[in-house]
Parts: C-alpha cells; sequence; structure tokens
C-alpha cells in the first residue's frame, strides 16, 4: 500500500544527538543516588522516560521516586534543548522532509519525550513548518514500543495504519511500528542502536544517512 504518512522519531533520528538524552537521564539518576551507565541508559531509548527510569531503579535495586526523577531530566532536557547551541537537525533533515511534502506525503514526528521536552525540541528545529502533526508519549495510554502514538497519529491524519511509514534509531521504534502495522518500518544507523541491534527486529530497511529514505519510499 502506498505511504501516505512519514513519522519520525526525534532524537537519533530527526534531532542531532551526541547522547544529550542519555546523559541527562544518567544525571538526574545519579542525583538521586543511582549511578546507571550510558549502556543501561541507551538500552531503555525510545520508551517513555518514567516507564525508563522505573525499568533503571529495578535493575539497580531501588524504588527510588520517579516523579522526582523524571522532573529532574526534564528541567535538565528543556534547559539544554533551548540554550545549547550544538542543537540542530540531523544533517539534511530539511531537504529530507521537503522532498516527502513536495511528492505529496504527510510528515508527523513522535517521541518518548514528554509534551513539555517536545515542544522546545520543535521549536529548535529548521523542519518545524514542514510537519503536519506532533505526539508525545504522555498524551496516549502507553508510549514505545506501544503503537498508541502511531494509531493516534493515523487517526488525525486520515490515513489507515499501514499507509504509515515509521523512521527511527531505536528497537522500539521498530516494535511501534510493527505493532501498529505499519506498511513500512525503517531503522535509522546514525542513532543509539548498531546495525545487529536494530535488525534483531526486522525493519523493511535500514539506513546509514537519513538522505536515503526518499529513494526507498518514493
Amino acid at each position: 500500500m502506498k505511504t501516505k504518512l512519514v513519522v519520525f522519531d526525534l532524537a537519533g533520528t530527526t534531532v542531532r544527538d551526541t547522547n544529550t538524552v542519555g546523559g541527562a537521564l544518567q544525571a538526574a539518576l545519579a542525583e538521586f543516588g543511582v549511578a546507571a551507565s550510558i549502556a543501561e541508559v541507551n538500552a531503555v531509548m525510545g520508551i517513555p522516560k518514567p516507564v525508563a527510569i522505573a525499568h533503571l531503579l529495578a535493575a539497580h535495586g531501588t524504588t527510588g521516586d520517579v516523579e522526582a526523577i523524571h522532573a529532574r531530566f526534564q528541567s535538565l532536557m528543556i534547559e539544554i534543548y533551548r540554550t545549547d547551541p550544538g542543537i540542530d537537525e540531523i544533517e539534511g533533515a530539511t531537504q529530507v522532509m521537503d522532498q516527502i511534502k513536495t511528492a505529496g506525503l504527510k510528515i508527523a514526528v513522535d517521541t518518548g519525550f514528554d509534551r513539555a521536552i517536545t515542544d522546545v525540541v520543535i521549536g529548535r528545529m529548521p523542519w518545524r513548518d514542514l510537519i503536519d502533526d506532533s505526539i508525545a508519549s504522555n498524551e496516549v495510554a502507553q508510549g514505545r514500543p506501544a503503537p498508541d502514538m502511531l494509531l493516534a497519529l493515523a487517526e488525525r491524519q486520515g490515513v489507515t495504519p499501514a499507509e504509515i511509514a515509521k523512521v527511527g534509531d531505536t528497537p522500539s521504534d521498530i516494535q511501534q511500528g510493527r505493532a501498529a502495522g505499519a506498511g513500512f518500518v525503517v531503522g535509522v544507523l546514525y542513532g543509539t542502536h548498531t546495525r545487529d541491534q536494530l535488525a534483531a527486529h526486522e525493519p523493511d530497511a535500514m539506513i546509514e544517512h537519513l538522505s536515503e529514505l526518499p529513494g526507498l519510499m518514493l
């Protein structure tokens, strides 16, 4: 079935992330006495951050205050995304989105962030006026890898799940696409996970650079 809506992840897929997210989550946990490694943090990237925090607390055998840790993570991320001069799009993201729009497709973004962080991130991006919709993990019953965000976007944009192409850099992005019945699921290899880590979840395609995407779809 022809793709009508392309749904991109944010950090690591359309937004340059030099472990900004993982570093902020690691720092927030450390302030509450939890010494999570960056490898542990990266393993839970893509899922809603309160869920990720709960997983990490359990892995360290503690029952910390998820809400307080998440609030601290949120404040760190908002400050970074508002002020860090290094925050920018993934190289070529605007051009890729422009090609997709010119071809008559719609564009949306979804994320493991909540709405407060999502709006700050999108506001910094040069492609912000090219997207038709956005959805955050706190706006649905379940974030990734559950299909809720994609299903909500499909309903709002008047497409079927099979007419969605889902693009992301984490296993949870791929699992989300599969769970929703997306017609085309693409893993990007410049984010937080390796080819082998993404291949284990059977995406339809994997790309080294976002510029490869239009050639696969249009």
